[in-house]
This record gives structure tokens, sequence and C-alpha cells, in this order.
């Protein structure tokens, strides 16, 4: 079969990878931060957390990066792939590429080295790092062959964490196991410290973890399995330099780093707390607790201001230099088992899985990070080895978004399972999930699945569990109101079983007519409406792993992978057989929003991908060697903007989007566009417009506003009124400034305060209005029509204009009218 590739379709990597695997990087005046990322490099924003860009072009995983000392607008990378990138990361642009050859585990630069960089590289034996110094030479190419390596360090730790320059470049610090070695530059010499293991205490350990000098003096900082860290001096000479302690951790020291001055030292590890040693002394420390994971990495500013820590749950903390958290850039957790596998929150379309022990994660795929976490076990996590935790098994959304099913369970032993459902409600004022009931031991066994009836006529929402016990059970939402308040609740509604077999997939039908229970080999097709056995499909191909429905056209399909690698189809009309094949499927996803089905089979290559209707015997698509691990889940995510494909091949991308994680919890799509190309124009905004205010906010409502303030300036300049500025009132501004328990009631001042407000359009009406005139004349008379014609003859007239014959007419009860009339400011009938 042949079908037509289309080269703009392919499959990248859109997040999942580790933030924390390497140090962040700050720019010279701390507006980004640079981090590593799997193959690519992400350069974020420490105001707005956004990502501005990502720097793309390294074939394999990123191990190091640093800014250029000679340019500090630019960022250089070392990778796996065998090659040195210098990257122009204010544009996103790769500048130069240096191929080294050898596999490259850190990078490291100082600005005493010119035109050097020093890397560590693996030789010959697996276990052999060394620390090299390489030439990068002056070129106008793009590519550049740097071959000129020279030796610094042997025998020293892959980490680079291990590895530290001094003293503005003068010395270069290793650690490995129970040695320290110092090698000075100038007189290319070597000294070697041991902390022998002999002469500890029992169960003590004197293992080095993490090494870091002091900027501008003979120090070295080194951290220890203990806890402990020593402060080593005097270290040219072997036979005087002394070292001295701090302790406050109580497990292993995970990382350390000197302030830009050197007068503080920051410390972290396993307490999730952030140690600062001010002037290198026990009893003047400072921390910051509660950072919510083990501390892997610390890093420090050029600029002295910020500093910032990465941590084993894939996140980094911005942290500003009096010790306050500032911004916090989270990616996807990465836990050690992902039981609920992948789900799509149809209100936000985030990504839906485990993330900290006992919590959900909403992770955005659209910018990369999570959104927030949903505590689902609440309970306190308690870090030990050896204690058993409650362990959040299986997940499931249900209308539209409305509701949230979750399974927790706990098991020290074969007896005794400790096992609880809940369902939460999504509560509109609080734009969140709210738990309204709480079902204890809600099956006698393991929970296997667990669906909702997502039907658009169900009018009740129902809900389906599965257990190893035989039974599966239908749960529906009830009035469970009483006397004090309204209120809803969920309930058992029928238990259904087969055989005492066990059950170990369920799934409704589209419309939610029919209810699919798998029992072992055994797949059983139920009523919703009376829970009534309809029939029941058979293959003895082993137990069923994955069960689905068709959709839309193919409604009238089921679809079944079982364990002996056997996909099957079965017509629900026929009650027959359809087809049959043999694949080894580990992920059946089908498209909400299409006929189309993903199977991603397991081979000996790697994963392979094939998308089909059950209605024609041929794939649309196949995809051999997606990746070559093993992907464990998938799900299809609706798109808000529809794609326009052609090609036959590729019509399945048009309505959704196909994401899959592999076994390393990497998250993997099929896409047209690269993740630099994938960032929103927001992102993109940050880096233009740096004199701008950089929230999300005023990129939100900053240029409505400005559009707005524009249009309301040409109207101001097309009136005819002109208000004046209420500050240059006198009633006003006394009436803002008297202090409250003197000013009189606010009867007596609400006409003085609404009379400052009509003032007259000429700016000499109050030098008009004569001295002899009398509050008591200013009464209010009839308003009759006759005033009203005279006051409309003489409004728009001056006193001088006016003809002899007509001043003469006037007596003087009249003239005193007149005067009053004219100092009432009518000039808001305009704006009518």
């Amino acid at each position: 079969m042949k079908m037509v590739e289309e080269e703009s379709v392919r499959v990248v990597r859109c997040g999942g990878s580790e933030l924390n695997f390497r140090r962040a990087v700050f720019s010279a005046d701390s507006k980004y931060i640079f981090c590593v990322s799997g193959d690519f490099v992400k350069v974020y924003s420490t105001a707005t957390e956004e990502c501005v860009h990502i720097l793309q072009g390294h074939r394999n995983v990123v191990t190091g990066i640093q800014l250029n000392p000679n340019n500090h607008l630019q960022l250089y990378s070392c990778s796996f792939d065998g090659t040195i990138k210098l990257w122009d990361y204010i544009d996103g642009i790769l500048i130069k590429t240096f191929i080294v050859g050898h596999k490259l585990h850190a990078l490291f630069t100082h600005a005493r080295a010119e035109d050097s960089v020093f890397l560590i590289i693996n030789k010959e034996e697996p276990d052999a790092f060394q620390l090299v110094s390489v030439k990068l030479p002056k070129s106008s190419s793009q590519e550049v062959e740097a071959e000129e390596l020279s030796l610094v360090l042997d025998y020293i730790n892959q980490s680079p964490k291990c590895i530290a320059f001094g003293n503005e470049g003068e010395y270069v610090a290793a650690v490995r196991d129970f040695y320290l070695s110092v090698y000075f530059f100038k007189k290319k010499k070597t000294s070697r410290f041991t902390l022998s293991s002999s002469r500890n205490r029992k169960h003590a350990k004197n293992n080095f973890t993490c090494v870091a000098c002091h900027p501008k003096e003979d120090c070295i900082a080194t951290g220890h399995k203990d806890g402990k860290i020593r402060l080593w001096r005097n270290f040219d000479d072997d036979k005087k330099y002394t070292y001295t302690c701090l302790h406050w951790h109580h497990d292993m020291v995970m990382d350390l780093a000197f302030s830009v001055t050197g007068t503080s030292l920051l410390s972290g590890g396993r307490e999730s707390v952030l140690v600062e040693w001010r002037d290198a002394t026990e009893k003047n420390k400072e921390f910051l607790p509660r950072l919510g994971a083990t501390i892997e990495h610390i890093s420090v500013s050029p600029a002295g201001d910020l500093f910032c820590t990465s941590h084993s749950d894939n996140k980094i903390i911005v942290i500003h230099r009096n010790l306050e958290a500032s911004a916090v850039i989270q990616g996807l957790v990465k836990d050690s088992s992902i039981l609920t596998g992948l789900m799509i929150d149809p209100r936000t379309k985030a990504l839906v899985l485990n993330g900290k022990p006992g919590h959900l994660q909403f992770y955005s795929l659209q910018s990369d990070k999570q959104l927030y976490n949903l505590d689902i076990v609440q309970q306190e996590y308690i870090n030990d080895y050896g204690l058993i935790q409650i362990e959040l098994t299986k997940a499931a959304f249900g209308c539209y978004g409305n509701w949230l099913a979750t399974v927790e369970q706990r098991q020290e032993k074969e007896t005794e399972l400790e096992l609880q459902m809940k369902l939460w409600t999504y509560n509109k004022k609080t734009q969140g999930f709210i738990l309204n009931t709480k079902v204890n031991m809600p099956h006698e066994d393991h929970i296997t699945a667990l669906c909702f009836c997502n039907a658009e006529k169900s009018e009740n929402p129902t809900l389906v569990t599965a257990s190893k016990d035989g039974h599966f059970k239908v749960w529906i939402l009830t009035d469970d109101s009483d006397i004090y308040k309204k209120a809803v609740g969920w309930t058992c509604d029928f238990v259904g079983s087969y055989h005492k077999y066990q059950a170990t997939n369920c799934c409704f039908s589209e419309d939610g007519s029919l209810l699919a229970v798998s029992f072992e080999e055994i797949v059983t097709i139920w009523d919703s409406e009376t829970w009534e056995l309809k029939c029941t499909f058979c293959q003895r191909a082993g137990n069923i792993r994955h069960l689905c429905f068709g959709r839309l056209t193919c409604s009238k399909y089921l679809l079944g992978a079982t364990e002996n690698g056997i996909l099957c189809c079965w017509n629900l009309l026929s009650c027959a057989l359809e087809w049959s094949t043999k694949l080894n499927i580990t992920v059946l996803e089908p498209d909400p929003n299409s006929e189309n089905i993903a199977a991603v089979s397991q081979s000996s290559v790697g994963s392979d991908l094939f998308v089909f209707k059950p209605s024609e015997p041929r794939p649309l698509y196949i995809k051999k060697n997606i990746c070559r691990e093993e992907v464990k889940w998938g799900v299809f995510v609706p798109r808000d903007v529809p794609e326009s494909f052609t090609s036959e091949a590729h019509q399945w991308l048009n309505r959704s989007q196909f994401y899959f994680l592999t076994k390393s919890q990497s998250l993997l799509t099929f896409s047209t566009k690269s993740p630099e190309e994938k960032l929103t124009p927001t992102s993109k905004q940050l880096l233009a417009e740096e004199s701008l205010p950089t929230t999300p906010f005023y990129f939100i409502l900053g240029k409505h506003r400005q559009q707005q303030d524009e249009k309301s300036n040409e109207a101001l300049e097309n009136e005819l009124v002109q208000l004046p500025l209420t500050e240059n009132i006198p009633a006003i501004s006394e009436l803002l400034h008297t202090p409250a328990h003197v000013l009189p009631s606010a009867s007596f001042l609400c006409s003085m305060f609404i009379n400052s407000l009509l003032l007259s359009k000429e700016t000499n009406s109050a030098e008009e209005i004569p001295d002899d005139v009398d509050m008591e004349e200013e009464k209010e008379s009839d308003n009759s029509d006759e005033e009203n014609d005279f006051t409309e003859k003489v409004q728009n007239t001056d006193n001088t204009d006016l003809g002899e014959d007509f001043i003469h007419q006037l007596s003087k009860c009249e003239e005193k009218e007149l005067r009053k009339f004219r100092k009432v400011d009518y000039s808001w009938i305009t704006a009518l």
C-alpha cells in the first residue's frame, strides 16, 4: 500500500522534558532564565514566567548551557550529539556550531579563558571522565570543527555540580568520592586532598556531593553525603590546608552556590529548604522553607539580584535577594508510574494525569507548563522510602467537565486493601473542583476501570466502575437534600456480574444506550436503561486489555485489544466478528471528533502507529517506529482551529491532535510546527517590547485601552464642552482634605458640591458677577413661559452689544434677574 507522505507532518517533542536536568542560567540583566529541556534550550522571562524562545538545533539531549563571557547577549550550549552551539537568545537564532566529536557531559566558561571553553568528556573507559579545555576557532563558516583539546583534570565525576572555577578563574576544583582535586592554571599544578572514611563514626558518610568556589577569594565549599558543608582554605599548600564545618542539613547536600560578591553561601537538599549562610558562619543563616520538593540545583544571576532553585518535581523557582519567591516555572511532573493514564479536561483542554504524590496535575499543552495541582488524597506526604503511600490509581471526567471521579488505594498486605472513591463537582465561583461524595470500599478488590456516560441526551449523570471482585457497579446522581440545605450525591443503582469473572474494562457507546464491560476474555453488552445483558462476544484470544466503541458513522462497531496481541472488531448489529488482526496493541484511543481510531503497537524495533476507521479494511495512516521506546499512553486533543490537510494520509489530524507519552515520560505529538513556532504571540511580544511593563494583563488590556484613549481624545477635541480638572476646584479639594470629624452634615455639603461641578463655559464668568448681588436675591423664581422666552433671546448676547433702547426698557429688578441667569451654566445640554 502506497501513501503520500507530507514532509511537513513529523513527530515532535512538545513537552515533558526535564527542566531540572542541569543548572539554570540567568541573563546578564536578570530578565531571562535559560534551562535545558531535552534536546531544546528554553528561554523564560523571570518577570512573567512566559517561555519567550525555544532554541532548537541539537540532535540529542542538551547537557550544558553558559553565557558567552565576551558577549552577554549570546549563549553556549553543549549536547550528547558532540557539538557546541552558539546562540543569539534575544532573536532565537543559531549563530555557529562547533563540532567536537566526543560525547559532551557538561560545559563551563570564564572570562580569562579567551576563545576557549571547558567540557566534561568520556574517554575510552565507561566510568572515566575528564575535564578538558577546547579552543573554539574563529571562522566565518556556520559549522566549525574544534579538535584542539587539552587535558585539565582526569578521573572526575561526570556531574557538573562536582566542578567549579574560583577566584576569577585562577583555579578549578573537582570532587569525586572522598577526593578533592584543585588545579592551578598559572602554576599548572594539581593538589589533591582526601577525607578518609575510616576515621568517621559509624554510619557517617563523608562522600563529596558538590563543590562551589568563592568568586574573589581562595575558598572552596564542598557538600557531603552526611549533610555537612566544609569550607577549605590555604589549599595551595598540601600541608597547611584547613577546613571548617557548617552543619544544618540532615541528609545529603545536593548543591552549593556562592553569591556574586561572595558574602553568602547558598545550600539546598532533600529538606526542600534553601539555606543562606551569611559570612559563611554557623550562627548567621537565613532560611526559605517549604519549597515543595528536593532542591537539585542552585543558580545565582550575574547581577546578584536573583537566585533560582531547580527541584526534583521538574520545577524552577526564581527567588529575590531577600529570599522571597517571585516566579515558579513548573514543567510536567514526572511520577514514578502514571496509573491514571492521559485525560483531557473538557473545560481547559489541559492534559490531566498523575502529578505529585496524591495529586492530579493539569498541564497546558500550548504553553508547556503546569496550570495547577488538584490535591486528591488530601493528606500530608511523608518522604520515607519504607512507608507504603496512598496511590491515586484511576480518574475520569464526565458531563463535559462538570464531574470528576477519582480512585485511591493503599495496600500493605494482600488482605489489607484500603480503597476509596471520590466524586468532585466543578464550582464556577471558585473555578475549581470541590469534593461532593466520598465512597469507602466501593468494591471488595482493586478497581480496574471507571467511565462516565457522556452522551448529549443523558439526563442523569451516570458512572460505571469495574473491579477484580467480579462486579461492575452503576452509580447515579440523586437528590440528597435535607431540611438544612439542598444537595446532590452519588449512590449505587445497579450491580452486575458475569460468571464470577474479573471485570477488566468498561465503556459507553457514543449515544449512551449501550455499556460494554469486559470480563477477562469475554465482552458483555448491556442496555443502559434496563441494565439487561444483550449479548456477549468471545474470541478466546486472551484477556481484553483495551475496549472502545466506534463513533459517528462507525458507532455500530466495538473494538477490543487482547493481551495475546489480537485486535478484534465486532459488528453490534449482526453480533458477529467483523475483522481481526494480529497487533500487540499498547494504546487504543478513539478520536472524539471523527470516526478515526489510533492504535499504537509495540515491536522489537520500537513503537508503530496505525490510524484507521473500523468500517474500512485498510488503515488511513501508518507510521513505523514513531519512537524507540514503548508508548504507554495516548490521547486525542480537539483543535480550537481545524487544520486543512488535503492528503488522505493526514486528514485524521485536521480536527484533533494526537499526543502520546513514552515510558521515560517524554510527551510527543504529530505536528507541522516546531516548538518555537508554537509559541504564543504574547510570548513573542515580551521580547519585542522590553520597555513596556511585561505582564500578561498588559498584553490583554494594554493596547485595547490605548485605542480607547486615542478615540476618547479625538472625541474630546471635537466637543465644545471642556470639563475642568477636579483638583483645581477649591470646594472639592477642601471636601477631600478636611478631616471627617469636623465636616458639616452631608445634606449641607451636597448642594455646595454639586454647584462647584456646574461651572460656566466662559473662564471669566466669575469675574462678571457683580459684588452687589446678595445671596438672598438668588432664590429660585417661577419658571414662567415669558421668562424662558426672555432667557433664550438674551443668552448669547453680551452687555456691550445690547442696544440702548432695549437697555432703557429694563428695570433694576430685571437686571438682577438677568445677572442671576447668566451665572448658571447650561453647557450640559450640549452633551445630550
